[in-house]
């Protein structure tokens, strides 16, 4: 590399996910083993225009990995989209001597930290912290696991009523882009049928599938809507079957911003420290402008520009799964 890495600044942006605080703790404790200074930004890329850093030492990470949420905050930034915005964040960083950069979020963090390290000279590592699994270069993200966990308990205490009153539910989760909650979360509590944003389900197929369920006398039915998925979310979705099928008694639960609370599970845990650990290495062996992901079950770097422009396939064995499992 042009410069040794000595000083490394974390920062975690966009919408937070279940895992990034085992993330931060993974990235901390790694630098400090090697003998780098840490520094934590505040609040993303506003913290890094407004020059919000500070110094993080291995115990001031000390019991965050089983907390939600993330204790760096986070935030979206309009400034960080301008020519001056990412100005001020390259003075800032330069005024606390920081040679590297640790991005933790999603697909629009590692579109500005792609911008800005084809405009600076400071190398950038992504870590992929999202719950909808949407980032090329990795076959999960962090916060994913937890997502679907907490749709799955949600869902099996909706079962319970359902069951009770004959009825039809429709569960929103999230996905505006891509499906991968709403499919894994299908499959985890027995829908009878998901409807995401990769594939097509005309409201014929969804009823005729109904039926089916009617014809043997099921006493509910559950369906997970993806609130991205071509038709419609699930009030929408809910409104057309009730015009054209009385059997059961309809209802629609959106799940929301549950979705991203709550303590991540031991699988986002170990994911958050391993791809934390890996940034850093990563950074040491010469790694920059790319995203540290793990590719069956293997440390892998991937380089920004692919993360957030190639798109990540839906496991097709998955689809077929769903559509088998639910007759």
């Amino acid at each position: 590399m042009s410069k040794e890495i000595k000083r490394v600044a974390v920062f975690t942006s966009g919408g937070d996910a279940p895992g990034m605080n085992a993330a931060i703790r993974a990235v901390v404790r790694t630098a400090s083993f090697n003998n780098l200074h840490v520094y934590g930004i505040q609040r993303g890329y506003e913290g890094m225009i407004d020059g919000n850093l500070k110094r993080l030492e291995p115990r001031d990470v000390g019991n965050i990995i089983h907390r939600g949420g993330t204790i760096l905050r986070t935030a979206r930034s309009e400034r960080f989209r301008s020519p001056e915005g990412r100005r001020s964040a390259y003075e800032s960083l330069l005024a606390y001597d920081i040679d590297a950069c640790i991005a933790i979020g999603g697909d629009g963090t590692f579109t500005g930290a792609n911008i800005f390290s084809k405009e600076y000279d400071i190398p950038f590592i992504g870590v992929p912290g999202t719950i909808d699994n949407d980032l090329y270069g990795t076959d999960f993200t962090i916060g994913f696991d937890t997502a679907v966990n907490t749709a799955i308990e949600a869902v099996d205490k909706i079962r319970d009523t359902a069951d009770s009153h004959n009825r039809l539910f429709f569960v929103e989760v999230m996905g505006r882009h891509a499906g991968f909650i709403a499919l894994n979360t299908g499959i985890g509590s027995g829908a009878e049928s998901v409807l995401i944003p990769e594939t097509e389900t005309s409201i014929e197929s969804l009823i005729e599938t109904l039926k089916k369920g009617a014809k043997r006398q099921k006493l509910f039915s559950l369906v997970i809507v993806a609130e991205g998925n071509k038709l419609g979310n699930a009030n929408q979705v809910a409104d057309m079957v009730k015009e054209r099928f009385s059997y059961y008694d309809t209802k629609v639960t959106i799940i929301g911003h549950l979705q991203r609370g709550g303590a991540p599970t031991a699988i986002d845990r170990v994911l958050a420290s391993r791809l934390g650990f890996a940034a850093v290495e990563g950074l040491l062996k010469g790694q920059k402008n790319v995203m540290a992901g793990i590719i069956n079950d293997k440390i892998s770097y991937t380089p920004l520009e692919d993360t957030i422009s190639k798109p990540k396939e839906l496991n097709e064995d998955l689809l077929r799964l769903a559509e088998v499992l639910a007759i």
